[in-house]
């Protein structure tokens, strides 16, 4: 009990009767969250994968009175077809869901079982529906890009964005002629000691984040600053316009020492040449 004291005091005051429920039964109200979560993503699915049934059974249907192997490879390819199109269904109705559930995510700080928290939970439970399935397919092409959008993503014109290894899209800002490299992970929230914070992150115009970095939330990143590969930019990090960042965690980077690293990185290659 006093471990669960503790974890409440962290939070902001009870915003009504229903988060005052939430926080005194909070392993009943997150498994109910869960199965709730559960049957949304069922009827999500439901209706994506319609379109692919109908499309494969008329297939199947229409190519059952061809001769030999012909049924078996039409019905094949019309399964594999049916995959991009629960898809491209999916990329639909996952922002439809979006927008007409409470989704709308706030900046907070506070303990995990609260009100504060659903729409977080709802937004990027559905997010994940798409993340985990499809989105790989369709990363770096238009239909991802207009996905992030839907899901509240703010892309500006020319960002190249080369992950799907993103959470809470629509606290995410990504300035014009940004470049998101390979892997790069970006969330707009982060957990310990018994609380949950969520704050936006911003990526500057013509920005780069290097491959497989780490941006995690509460971090402005200023326009033409670079992200070096595989580093971690904390929470409350705040990158100057044209600065290089890099490391675990990650700092700036002077231009001094920046260019003793590529004369560094130069002299090697040569040498091996």
């Amino acid at each position: 009990m006093k471990a669960f004291a503790h974890d409440q005091s962290k939070n902001p005051p009870p915003k009504n009767w229903l988060d005052q429920l939430l926080r005194r039964f909070s392993r009943v109200a997150y498994g109910t969250a869960v199965l709730v979560m559960y049957a949304l993503a069922s009827t999500a699915f439901g209706l994506a994968l319609a379109p692919a049934l109908w499309t494969w059974s008329a297939v199947h249907h229409w190519s059952a009175h061809l001769p030999g192997a012909f049924p078996w490879i039409l019905s094949g390819v019309a399964l594999a077809l049916c995959f991009f199109l629960f898809g491209l269904g999916l990329l639909v109705v996952i922002p439809v869901y979006n927008w007409i559930l409470p989704t709308r995510i706030k900046p907070f700080k506070g303990g995990y079982y609260t009100i504060h928290a659903l729409p977080w939970f709802l937004h990027n439970g559905l997010f994940y529906l798409v993340r985990f399935t499809f989105l790989p397919f369709v990363t770096l092409t238009p239909f991802g890009i207009w996905f992030l959008k839907a899901m509240g993503m703010k892309i500006g014109r020319h960002a190249f964005i080369n992950t799907e290894y993103i959470s809470d899209p629509q606290l995410i800002t990504v300035g014009d002629d940004a470049a998101l490299g390979g892997s790069v992970r970006i969330f707009a929230h982060y957990g310990g000691g018994g609380n949950l914070t969520i704050a936006p992150v911003v990526v500057g115009k013509r920005a780069t984040l290097g491959l497989a970095c780490c941006v995690m939330g509460d971090v402005v990143i200023g326009d033409d600053a670079t992200i070096l590969p595989e580093s971690v930019v904390l929470p409350g990090s705040r990158v100057g316009a044209g600065e290089t960042w890099g490391g675990v965690p990650a700092r700036r980077i002077q231009r001094e020492e920046m260019d003793r690293i590529k004369a560094e990185i130069r002299g090697m290659a040569e040498a091996a040449g």
